[in-house]
């Protein structure tokens, strides 16, 4: 059994919530604690799920989620979206980072296509950062 939320958030949560919303209002569903991280990454059902690890910088504002709301928006999209915020789901990132992106430095923003529990493609915050949202979104679209 996991423990749920060990970690208190280092961000206060009123303030990030209107960053957490913007992905929210384009469909992802929100990995909050190891276990409901664990139900949906651990799936072996053949889905494609779109992970994106969201964060405060400026380049998850900038580009990163810019660019994933302007990927979901495409005819062919992965079968699931979800997203963990970094500094607020610490628990859930935990045991993303530890056991779905094993061997894959941390990074935040971040952003990856899981199937059967394992990364089929990765976009870490080096492959976001001084990119434009179109940039982004035309990577992620490529990989769709």
């Amino acid at each position: 059994m996991f423990n749920i939320n060990q970690k208190p958030p280092i961000y206060d949560p009123e303030a990030v919530q209107p960053l957490r919303d913007e992905l929210l209002y384009m469909g992802f569903e929100e990995l909050t604690t190891p276990e409901i991280a664990e139900e949906v990454l651990g799936s072996k059902n053949d889905e494609v799920i779109f992970l994106v690890i969201n964060s405060v910088c400026g380049c998850a504002a900038g580009s990163a989620r810019p660019g994933a709301c302007h990927a979901v928006q495409n005819d062919l999209i992965p079968d699931r979206l979800v997203t963990a915020f970094a500094g607020q789901d610490r628990d859930a990132i935990d045991l993303i980072r530890e056991k779905y992106l094993t061997n894959i430095p941390p990074s935040s923003p971040f952003m990856a296509l899981i199937k059967n529990g394992e990364p089929i493609f990765v976009m870490p915050r080096h492959h976001i950062e001084g990119r434009s949202p179109q940039e982004v979104a035309d990577s992620l679209i490529d990989q769709f």
